[in-house]
């Protein structure tokens, strides 16, 4: 009987023994290999997806930095139609800043870095020392100036407007409108590019007037070294023109709007230039050279996305690729308007040399 009883103890001993271990060593190894499966098919998977959904136009983070106001109808203006124009067209999601300080143009960059911007765009050359010392800190940022020269790095791609091509065409205007032969021109900040388009302008157009007999032509060129004093803009024009200018040409976002004013009040024409300036007074505006900006940052954004801009490179832009183009009042002289049509011709075709007249 005790035999009997020990031998039914140990054969239920057995079979807790079986139903107890068994699945354990069924699932634990299952789950212990679906892991690593699942990194090793997941991982990738991921990779191969992420970058594309980084580079949708919707979810790419994009801001725009100005130097002053959009409502300048100059400069800022023009930049930030860009915006506009890239969220119309593109399905972006593209913010400005405006008004940016100098003071604060390093930490406005090291900002939006932080938060992960894909790009960071800024509207001038004045930011160019600001963004190549962040840059280097945020190599998955891309540092995109307009009108900047620095590409010194992988991830600073500026770029160019040709606006010297657009001063020719200005020049030319300023050269049929004269009567005196005087032109009075004034530009925001005496940077390389600003110092090139302004050598093209007046040389250009006291040639032009010369052509027209006028053998006295002569240009007076200042700097402000201020962008947004409407009021210094004003006095320095109403200066120029007592000085005998007839013709007033300025660069200078807000302080242009100045300059204009001080060629209303004291009966001088100006040729408009950044935006279609004709709108503030076309009996004083007669002409003016726009910026379609709008396509130019269409364009630069739309090849991002495609994966054609990437740092270590300058992109210039100019009137071949529809970024300038003049605007003319019923006030404008014929024969200026053929003229400055036919330049825009010959700078499409590649026929004019234009560096040859920089300083």
């Amino acid at each position: 009987m005790k035999k009997s009883i020990a031998l039914v103890l140990a054969l239920l001993m057995i079979s807790v023994l079986f139903v107890g271990c068994a699945p354990t060593a069924a699932t634990e190894p299952a789950e212990a290999t679906e892991a690593p499966a699942a990194e090793a098919t997941e991982a990738p998977a991921a990779d191969a997806t992420e970058a594309p959904a980084a580079k949708t136009a919707a979810d790419v983070k994009i801001v725009l930095l100005l130097p002053g106001q959009i409502n300048d109808q100059g400069w800022n203006a023009s930049n930030y139609a860009g915006v506009v124009a890239c969220n119309e067209q593109l399905g972006t999601n593209m913010e400005y800043v405006e008004a940016v300080a100098e003071a604060d143009f390093e930490s406005t960059f090291r900002e939006y870095a932080e938060r992960g911007y894909d790009i960071i765009m800024a509207a001038g050359s004045q930011f160019d020392e600001a963004a190549a010392t962040v840059a280097a800190s945020y190599p998955d940022t891309l540092f995109m100036l307009v009108n900047g020269s620095n590409n010194d790095g992988d991830n600073l791609c500026p770029l160019f407007p040709k606006e010297y091509e657009a001063s020719y065409l200005a020049s030319i205007i300023a050269g049929y409108i004269t009567t005196s032969g005087k032109f009075g021109m004034i530009g925001g900040d005496p940077n390389q590019a600003m110092q090139d388009l302004m050598a093209v302008y007046g040389k250009n157009a006291v040639s032009i007037a010369k052509e027209r007999g006028l053998a006295d032509a002569s240009f007076n060129l200042a700097y402000a070294n201020s962008w947004s004093d409407i009021a210094l803009g004003k006095q320095m024009s109403e200066n120029m023109i007592d000085e005998g200018a007839d013709v007033m040409f300025a660069y200078a976002n807000e302080l242009g709007l100045g300059v204009i004013n001080g060629a209303i009040e004291k009966g001088a024409k100006v040729v408009g230039f950044s935006s279609d300036q004709t709108t503030i007074d076309p009996a004083t505006v007669v002409a003016s050279i726009n910026f379609d900006y709008a396509t130019m940052y269409v364009w630069a954004i739309n090849n991002w996305l495609q994966g054609n801009l990437k740092g270590h490179q300058t992109i210039e832009v100019g009137v071949a690729e529809g970024i300038y183009f003049p605007v003319y009042t019923e006030n404008c002289p014929q024969e200026a308007i053929d003229a400055c049509n036919a330049a825009v011709e010959a700078l499409k075709a590649g026929s004019v040399d234009l560096k040859a007249m920089f300083d």
